[in-house]
């Protein structure tokens, strides 16, 4: 009985010590699950939703470009395309010929895309075709069920509503190559540089190319937001949940001050010839028409424009590519004659009044000079010197002014400055003088120079925006305008040059001379003084550029006439003008390449833009006028996402 007893106890005892050893290791896990779960519940859920739930980042939409009235110019637009993802397709090129039998997708195409579905990630979507038409879409959805991996989707991509109208101003976007990317991200630091390289590999992203795209593309790109996403263990997104307060932020809209409307009847009014115009408004420096013809399509560009095409755009002899009314450099010949005659009469070195006898020539050196006028124009003035363009009378008031008088009354009317407007490229073009020739050809200046300068040939070159600020200049009697092409936009910087010093009398006399040439006998454009709007004149300046030395065997059997030349041999014909004449509100110039003579080619046209412009208004208030200041901050090309 006692070792019964003894028994019960120590097993008593043992059950105590179990108990309590259990005791303590289930208290134990439940304080660990308490700490766990409780005290640092949060904390834990956090990391656990760090490891599955992943931050994407969402491209944002790009701003728009507006016209003065708001009309779109640069937008978006929905539409079609086709993706396929690497791991979900068992044979790629096998699949990509499949869809070749559905859409249009060239062998060179196809090969691009298996490049691009090796060098990345298995499972992130490559683009197979973007624009789809309706009929694509619709037969790509069809069949996209029998093509695993092969995703048809809608998506957001840049559109040019006006796009041949406006190509060499807007310029377009495309996917950022290796040197975009470098540009977007200099001066930027490891961590910005890391994130605009991933923002701008995105699908969905573009970068600007040319013209406002480009100079404005942190204004226009927005910020970049975040989407979260599920993953699983490799990576992939299997399920993407709410992330509006993460939602990027569109880009802001840029308004130019061109008038849309005016710009397509200009471009309408060139037909086939290629050539530049711009309009400007005299009261505020606003361009109102940016001309540059033959142009091409910016929205071939955003999607990638085929080796063919681009090749065809290159080697057409027009050049449509080129932006002859900014980029393009001219001589600018008779128009140039006011500047001539302003510089005389500032210097003193002629009168109004002084007379010059033309009898088709004017002889210096030993050498005769001609005068386009071959029988001559007899005994001319000032202001019928510039009526009637008398070459004899510019020569030798050019020989009395001097090139260095004549090079900085050009200054004063805004040549040789390169007028930053807000969109890539420009040229300064050349006013030359002594410092000028010595320098860039190591050579003096002679005297039979001055002769050429004078009727705007020889070193001098120039560009349409510079002759239709020249014009407006005239046409305001000196006023210091300055050209200005954006509305509300990155703002370019202020152009480094001093104020125009011109003398209101002797700006009077350049717009009686010019108002002789469009409606005096003898005028050179008399016969396009009329805006054909019931009353309302012109006053202009008709010029010839030559493009070709004409030998003195030449002259002597008889100038050649440009039909019988070669069309790259033909001189340039150039028009500037100013309406109306008795009060005016617009300056223009036109440049028709190849077009012979300025009264035949280019005023008319000049003349057709004018009217446009004043039967439409369009230099009236701005729709941006009212709901934004013009400018807001300087252009950038590069920021923080």
């Amino acid at each position: 009985m006692a070792k019964m007893r003894d028994l019960d106890l120590e097993f008593s005892r043992r059950t105590m010590l179990a108990a309590s050893a259990g005791g303590i290791v289930w208290t134990t896990l439940l304080a660990r699950l308490f700490q766990l779960q409780v005290l640092e519940g949060d904390r834990y859920a956090s990391l656990a939703a760090e490891n599955r739930v992943k931050l994407e980042l969402a491209p944002p939409r790009r701003g728009r470009i507006l016209d003065r009235f708001g009309t779109p110019l640069g937008a978006h637009r929905r539409a079609g395309r086709v993706t396929l993802i690497g791991e979900q397709v068992e044979d790629v090129p096998a699949t990509l010929r499949r869809i070749a039998e559905l859409i249009d997708l060239p062998a060179e195409r196809q090969e691009r895309i298996v490049r691009d579905a090796v060098r990345q990630a298995s499972f992130v979507p490559v683009i197979v075709a973007e624009e789809l038409t309706y009929e694509d879409f619709a037969r790509m959805t069809v069949h996209a069920v029998s093509l695993p991996g092969v995703q048809v989707e809608m998506a957001s991509t840049r559109s040019y509503p006006r796009g041949r109208d406006f190509a060499h101003v807007l310029g377009y976007v495309a996917r950022a190559s290796e040197r975009d990317l470098g540009r977007l991200t200099e001066g930027a630091n490891p961590s910005e540089t890391e994130l605009i390289r991933r923002l701008f590999k995105h699908p969905d992203m573009r970068t600007g190319r040319l013209g406002i795209e480009y100079l404005a593309e942190e204004w226009l790109r927005g910020t970049v937001g975040r989407r979260r996403v599920v993953t699983n263990a490799a990576g992939r997104i299997i399920e993407e949940l709410p992330s509006d307060d993460l939602a990027p932020q569109e880009g802001r809209d840029v308004s130019i001050t061109i008038d849309a409307y005016l710009q397509r009847a200009a471009i309408e009014r060139f037909g086939d010839e290629s050539g530049a115009a711009v309009v400007i408004d005299i009261e505020s420096g606003d361009i109102l028409a940016l001309v540059s013809t033959p142009t091409y399509d910016p929205n071939d560009f955003v999607n990638g424009i085929s080796t063919a095409d681009y090749n065809a755009l290159r080697e057409n002899d027009r050049s449509p590519l080129f932006h002859k009314a900014y980029d393009g450099l001219y001589p600018p010949g008779s128009t140039f004659k006011m500047v001539v005659a302003a510089a005389a009469l500032a210097t003193g070195a002629v009168s109004p009044e002084r007379r010059v006898h033309c009898p088709g020539h004017y002889w210096f050196a030993g050498r005769k000079w001609h005068c386009w006028k071959r029988g001559g124009h007899g005994s001319v003035d000032m202001h019928n010197g510039i009526k009637g363009s008398c070459d004899a009378y510019f020569y030798e008031i050019a020989r009395l002014t001097g090139v260095e008088e004549i090079a900085k009354m050009a200054r004063q009317f805004g040549f040789g400055h390169r007028w930053d407007i807000g969109v890539t490229g420009g040229k300064a073009g050349v006013v030359p003088n002594d410092a000028w020739k010595r320098e860039a050809l190591g050579e003096q200046w002679y005297e039979g120079e001055t002769l050429n300068f004078g009727i705007g040939q020889g070193y001098l070159n120039a560009s349409p925006l510079q002759l239709a600020l020249m014009t407006a200049r005239i046409a305001t009697e000196g006023r210091d305008i300055r050209p200005n092409l954006i509305g509300v936009g990155p703002r370019p910087p202020e152009a480094d040059i001093a104020a125009a010093n011109l003398d209101p009398e002797i700006m009077q006399r350049m717009k009686a001379g010019m108002f002789g040439v469009t409606s005096e006998p003898g005028g050179t454009a008399r016969s396009s003084g009329d805006l054909g709007l019931g009353g309302p004149r012109l006053a202009g300046k008709t010029g010839t550029a030559q493009v070709r030395r004409i030998t003195t065997e030449e002259r002597n059997s008889g100038v050649r006439k440009g039909a019988s030349l070669d069309r790259k041999l033909r001189d340039h014909a150039l028009f500037v003008a100013y309406a109306p004449a008795d009060d005016p509100k617009y300056a223009i110039s036109v440049i028709v390449e190849h077009g012979e003579g300025g009264s035949r080619a280019a005023a008319p046209v000049a003349r057709d833009i004018l009217a446009y412009a004043l039967r439409t208004d369009s230099r009236r208030t701005p729709s941006y006028a009212q709901t934004a200041s013009r400018t807001d901050a300087p252009a950038s090309t590069r920021g923080t996402p």
